[in-house]
């Protein structure tokens, strides 16, 4: 039964209430008048949604006795590069009149409100649910309900909808943003026609299922992706998730088995593990810090972050995979037994585990883009191998009108909000050609860390292509508990480039903020000898993904140890590690010294508080 799609359930309201007001902040969550009924589906796909009323019969008058009507830009697809391209042509310097924003969220598995037929996932990123999970599993604390007595149903019901509370939030704000920039949003599937050409789109209605044609002068694809999903691996939505069904799940497991050492495979295993589950992580790789530094983390930030994981009491099956599984067609609350092979098949090492038992498994083992109903092939637009819309260095698809363009996870990698909103910026620039001018960076006769053509240049380097040569080309965060982000240059990365490259590392412990609050973690400046030049920065703890962007902009500004080591930072505050960092590039020798001893002090107080916490 999901949670979501049943807010009418009867509780003892008042007792529970009662309850939990002394233990979270907000239990007006449980107000179901507030979202009536709302139920869940899977990830954005090739149309949009009609979320007020007003829209709803906005959309009617648009097609009422009419074959066809015309926009200036037909964009599919309302995820963040979506809504992001939609509102940027609508405002200065474009300041087009006739935009239409097509979405077909039933289809692509968002969380929808069935009374309203609101979209809450509208303008948001793929993982919205599960930052938002993330955030409700640091302040919701389920051993403390479970020891009170509730209901797990009660427990579940409260962490959703927080979640749901705040994607609704988040809805209601791009519903606003779209309204005042006068934009026309609709729900239905989108695609070409099977004639060719690329001057009209078909929409078939989600209302009624009817099919309209709309002329378009100028097309977006944004239609996102999807998880990829291995074969073998019986998904039901109900005990064997994707990393996009999962936010369909109707219970809290007490035991969770994940494929994956990723980024999305690491978030969920800490959420999980917060909220209280067994949780195993199951990798082919040998060693977990190498799998993480394969998706880009620094090696120390890496094996930071796995001894987090180690540290939190999440077990992890090295060089292994799902071999087959066992599901109960009895009772839904007989555990799914799962068998392991060894990567690449075969009988795992003796003393290995050959089988798991859990309430729950997710595959999360990457993303592929959304094209499969869009009927490319008609309108002359070419994909690669994995799916992804081939564009040019302005974003240009391949059909011969050249006036479809593509933006986004479509594209495919890096799959992350920040470039898909950014490549949907860069296109209304292309499709709508201004004569703005971006400053150029100048670079100096052989320096090979200096990237004329960056991120900031709109329009001529956010192509998939252009994206994966230039390491300067955008941060990358990690929203697990703790974070990790990193921008620019590693120190191989640096040396394989020909450059003399040092490090200067600061621990969590080692600045007053990070000693009271959050000991655990570090933060590596990467830096060009002996000139003391910033070529990258890399944090693995509280607030890294925010922490990430000054270190961003030192890069970009060319700032070296020595302007660090001369700043003055506000006390109590996680920045003081920049300097300390700083100071020990340039004393390394005595930094290490003042490392091991803030390490050894770490060490005994994380001993001390699981005693603590094991005798109470």
């Amino acid at each position: 039964m999901n949670p979501i799609s049943n807010r009418r359930m009867v509780y003892s309201v008042a007792v529970i209430s009662t309850i939990l007001l002394a233990v979270i902040s907000s239990v007006d969550a449980f107000a179901p008048s507030r979202i009536p009924s709302v139920s869940t589906h899977g990830r954005r796909s090739t149309g949009a949604s009609t979320v007020t009323s007003s829209n709803l019969s906005l959309f009617r008058s648009l097609f009422a006795g009419r074959q066809t009507t015309e926009y200036d830009l037909v964009v599919i697809g309302a995820g963040v590069a979506g809504v992001q391209a939609a509102l940027t042509a609508a405002s200065v310097p474009y300041n087009n009149k006739n935009i239409l924003l097509v979405d077909a969220p039933r289809a692509s598995g968002m969380l929808m409100n069935e009374a309203t037929g609101e979209d809450l996932s509208l303008g948001g990123p793929t993982g919205l649910f599960s930052k938002a999970l993330r955030d409700v599993s640091k302040r919701i604390k389920v051993s403390t309900l479970r020891g009170m007595g509730l209901r797990e149903d009660s427990v579940w019901n409260e962490i959703i909808n927080n979640c749901v509370d705040l994607a609704q939030s988040n809805a209601d704000d791009i519903v606003r943003q779209l309204e005042m920039a006068g934009v026309t949003y609709v729900q239905g599937f989108a695609s070409f026609p099977d004639s060719g050409g690329t001057e009209s789109i078909l929409i078939k209605k989600d209302e009624d299922g009817s099919m309209e044609t709309v002329k378009a002068k100028r097309v977006l694809i944004a239609t996102g992706s999807q998880p990829f999903r291995p074969r073998g691996i019986p998904f039901d939505g109900r005990r064997i998730f994707d990393s996009d069904s999962i936010n369909t799940i109707s219970y809290l497991p007490k035991s969770m088995v994940i494929t994956g050492s990723g980024i999305i495979a690491v978030e969920f295993a800490k959420i999980f593990r917060n909220l209280g589950a067994d949780v195993t992580l199951i990798i082919r790789d040998l060693s977990p810090r190498n799998a993480l530094m394969k998706i880009g983390l620094d090696k120390d930030v890496a094996a930071t972050l796995v001894a987090d994981l180690v540290r939190s009491g999440i077990k992890i099956e090295r060089g292994a995979q799902v071999a087959d599984f066992e599901v109960s067609t009895l009772s839904d609350r007989a555990p799914i037994k799962i068998s392991l092979e060894a990567k690449g098949g075969g009988p795992l090492p003796r003393g290995h585990t050959t089988q798991i038992k859990a309430d729950a498994y997710l595959a999360a083992v990457g993303r592929k883009p959304n094209t499969g109903n869009l009927n490319l092939a008609a309108a002359g637009i070419e994909i690669d191998d994995y799916g992804g819309i081939l564009v040019d260095s302005r974003l240009r698809t391949t059909a011969p009108a050249g006036n479809v363009f593509a933006a986004g996870d479509v594209l495919g990698r890096p799959f992350l909000a920040s470039t898909g909103a950014a490549q949907a910026k860069a296109s209304i620039s292309s499709m709508f050609a201004t004569n703005d001018t971006q400053p150029v960076v100048e670079c100096a006769e052989g320096d090979p860390a200096c990237i004329v053509d960056g991120i900031s240049q709109a329009g001529t380097s956010f192509d998939p292509a252009s994206l994966a040569s230039n390491p300067f080309a955008f941060p990358t965060g990690v929203w697990s508990s703790p974070e990790a982000a990193y921008y620019g240059l590693s120190t191989q990365q640096a040396k394989e480039m020909g450059i003399d490259a040092g490090e200067g590392i600061a621990l969590y412990a080692e600045c007053l903020r990070g000693r009271v609050f959050s000991p655990n973690g570090l933060l590596k400046l990467v830096y060009e000898k002996p000139a003391g030049r910033i070529l990258g920065v890399h944090i693995c703890g509280d607030d890294a993904c925010e922490l990430i962007h000054y270190g961003m902009e030192l890069v970009k500004g060319r700032r070296t140890v020595l302007n660090l080591v001369d700043s003055l930072y506000s006390a109590v505050t996680y920045h003081e590690m920049y300097k300390i960092a700083a100071q020990a590039a340039l004393d390394e020798a005595g930094a290490r010294k003042r490392r091991a001893a803030a390490g050894a002090a770490l060490a005994k107080r994380n001993r001390n508080n699981r005693a603590k916490e094991s005798s109470m």
